[in-house]
């Protein structure tokens, strides 16, 4: 399936503790069968706009399932493709009858392919490569053909293997080369260097060891997929089947739900630390502020974890080949238990960490305000990175009580305008999202929401407004589903000007998420997981939709994602954008120059030597991204990662740029600070970065420009005073 940017976006999601269409007996023996019948029930009874399962449907699955197993084309071979073509239109029927013929004879299959690569890549990895040949290998792998026979699939491990090694390869001499560098200047200088345990190294002696790194990562891959069992890959079938209705619709097996939940929440126990799957590697892509990892300064963005061991334990677990997900169950802990990870660093050294795991309240979950002041003018922005909320007790923390004391912080501050940062927020409850736009408005509709039986308007009823001043709503290419609602009826109302990128994340679906125990009265099979249902679609206040077409700036402002295919558009079997008649509301009659503010900024962004620049980086991203043949020859594969490494420099200037702006954290805050310094340090590197961020900059020159009518100007005096 065709993901660009793997990003989990949370939607609208609520727990769903019973249905009304439990009328069904599940009571086959076979508990595979059961979780099919049951899952494709509750999808045809349930989702919003269920599929055809039809021959298309089959076809589908086919793909899907086949691809997922086998992503780089190396395990099957052509006549296995076309032994299982025979079921390509077939897989329809079976489900419906409960046939596993298709999955048993992959899956089987597949475990056989997966013992002959066994052998393979030891036999291949016996030779030396010869990084003198000019060679070339193509990593669409979407678009490769299947091999038809044994020698062409050898050679397609050995291609495969050889650009695998000669990341390692390069890494190595790089070492190699900085270290006797700096061995050098260490000499000339008269003191004393120790060179790195490879600077030694011969170039015969730098080629065997980066094959060996490279079946070491083999060996604990196979490690890994020999303990698999065939529920992980039954599993795996049926995530395809359910993601073929939508991409939001998923089958969580039962320890799954607990992670959504924890999510949702915005805690977990563990170390603090976002992973994801890089080639063979787990790799950290974001140490979270305040956890454990963050305090102890044990990892960093771009570390490879390689293994796991647990304290009551003297072996440490491979995670090299792991699926993400089975990683992290491996790291994440009861809170005081200690976890040690074998870490191969961006520098290319390894060594052990030993974190003690902590409860982890995600900061950048929770929103967070700062003072902004420009000249002898003061502004408040609110960053919120999630629509969140505890899906046990509302009331207990959420996103919408915690903006509205945001607001009532930066109102005793005395700001003249607010920022709400809705970047990087796939999402959330809907509930919230609702409440929230009730801080901004007197009273009426702000959501449209459809049925598979009809419409609702979800609405402000409360009468009250915490903030009558300008607003400016900050959104790109990643604000999804909740901040798609937000940010549309207040562009909608025009109560707030919407800046960012064209157009945001494009989600425009709902889901809940069902727990699929509850149809079986009698459970002896063990627990059946949960389904993530999409089972409605919003629609803004004006009757557009915002799925697929997302929400468009009123001022658009390039960033790295603007020449990438980024959102529900990028995605397989999206849900069809499409229009509902507009409910009634009274658009804002605050402004007195809205429109004129948005043109003064479109002026602006057009002469902005800063925003050239990253446009220009951005169609550097997009055209690096299409640059699908990579060299196999050493000194071509040298001199084009040293080119890159040129190119980017003129890109430097967008990570030094500075706003003029000064940023303060609120009286609360600074109170904390004094005893919490780990929260001192979290806002210091958040002020640091938005003072080099020229969107947020932008911001505060809109809602300079925005004026208010007098009679709102009267109450917002009365307000502050």
């Amino acid at each position: 399936m065709k993901k660009n940017l793997k990003i989990l976006f949370l939607g609208v999601v609520m727990a769903v503790t019973s249905c009304s269409f439990t009328t069904k007996e599940f009571n086959d023996p076979d508990k595979d069968k059961v979780l099919l019948d049951l899952i494709t029930y509750v999808l045809e009874k349930g989702h919003y706009n269920p599929s055809d399962m039809d021959d298309a449907f089959s076809e589908g699955v086919f793909e899907d399932f086949i691809n997922t197993l086998d992503p780089l084309k190396r395990y099957f071979i052509a006549s296995d493709i076309e032994e299982f073509s025979a079921y390509k239109t077939q897989i329809d029927d079976q489900i419906k009858t409960k046939d596993l013929t298709f999955f048993n004879l992959v899956y089987s299959r597949f475990v056989k392919r997966m013992e002959e690569g066994k052998k393979r890549y030891v036999e291949v990895l016996e030779q030396p490569f010869d990084y003198t040949l000019d060679e070339v290998i193509n990593v669409d792998y979407d678009n490769l053909v299947y091999v038809k026979n044994e020698k062409e699939m050898k050679d397609r491990w050995r291609q495969q293997l050889k650009f695998s090694t000669l990341s390692n390869y390069y890494d190595l001499v790089d070492e190699k080369e900085v270290s006797e560098k700096n061995q050098k200047e260490a000499i000339e200088k008269g003191e004393e260097y120790t060179p790195s345990e490879n600077a030694g190294l011969s170039s015969a002696e730098i080629e065997e060891k980066s094959r060996s790194q490279t079946r070491t990562s083999l060996e604990e891959y196979y490690e890994f997929t020999d303990d698999l069992e065939r529920k992980d890959y039954f599993a795996t079938f049926l995530t395809t089947v359910v993601e073929e209705f939508d991409p939001h619709t998923n089958y969580f097996a039962p320890p799954d739900r607990d992670r959504f939940d924890l999510r949702m929440s915005g805690k977990l126990e563990g170390i603090g630390a976002r992973l994801q799957k890089k080639n063979d590697y787990i790799k950290v892509v974001d140490v979270i502020s305040g956890g454990p990892a963050w305090r102890g300064e044990h990892i960093e963005v771009g570390d490879l974890i390689t293994k796991v061991r647990q304290e009551d334990e003297k072996e440490a677990i491979s995670v090299v080949g792991m699926r993400v997900d089975d990683a992290v169950k491996l790291i994440k802990g009861p809170k005081g238990s200690k976890v040690t990870l074998t870490i191969k660093g961006v520098d290319g050294t390894t060594r052990d960490e030993t974190i003690v795991r902590d409860v982890v309240e995600l900061e950048e979950t929770y929103a967070k305000s700062t003072v902004i002041e420009k000249s002898d003018k003061t502004f408040g922005l609110i960053n919120l990175p999630a629509f969140y909320f505890d899906m046990e007790n509302y009331k207990e923390r959420n996103s919408a009580s915690d903006v509205k004391q945001e607001i009532i912080r930066l109102k005793e501050e005395g700001v003249e305008g607010l920022v709400l940062d809705l970047r990087n927020n796939g999402g959330g409850s809907l509930r919230t999202a609702v409440d929230i736009a009730g801080l901004f408005i007197k009273e009426g509709p702000v959501v449209q929401v459809s049925t598979s039986s009809g419409k609702e308007v979800l609405k402000d009823d409360d009468k009250g407004l915490l903030w009558d001043g300008p607003l400016v709503i900050l959104v790109n290419e990643l604000s999804a589903s909740a901040s798609e609602i937000l940010a549309a009826a207040m562009q909608d109302y025009k109560r707030a000007i919407i800046i960012g990128s064209k157009q945001s994340y494009g989600k425009g679906t709902v889901q809940n998420l069902v727990d699929l125990n509850q149809w079986l009265r009698k459970n002896d099979m063990g627990d059946m997981g949960a389904l993530k249902l999409t089972t409605q679609k919003f629609y803004r206040v004006n009757g557009g939709s915002t799925q697929l077409e997302g929400v468009k700036s009123d001022v658009v402002m390039p960033d790295r994602y603007s020449y990438i295919d980024v959102g529900e558009r990028d995605y397989d079997n999206p849900l069809p954008y499409d229009k509902i008649e507009p409910a009634k509301y009274d658009v804002w009659d605050g402004y007195v120059d809205f429109d004129q503010a948005i043109a003064k900024s479109n002026a602006r962004m057009a002469k902005s030597e800063q925003l050239a620049l990253i446009d220009e980086n951005a169609r550097w991203i997009k055209k690096r991204r299409d640059e699908l043949d990579v060299s196999l020859n050493f000194e071509e594969y040298y001199a084009e990662i040293e080119r890159r490494k040129e190119e980017t420099k003129k890109f430097d200037a967008i990570d030094t740029y500075d706003n003029k702006m000064s940023y303060r954290s609120l009286p609360n805050e600074i109170e904390l600070m004094r005893q919490d310094t780990t929260l001192r340090e979290k806002r210091k590197r958040w002020h640091k970065n938005l003072a080099k961020d020229i969107y947020v900059e932008e911001a505060i020159n809109v809602l300079e420009d925005l004026k208010i009518t007098n009679i709102k100007a009267k109450k917002l005096a009365n307000i502050k005073n």
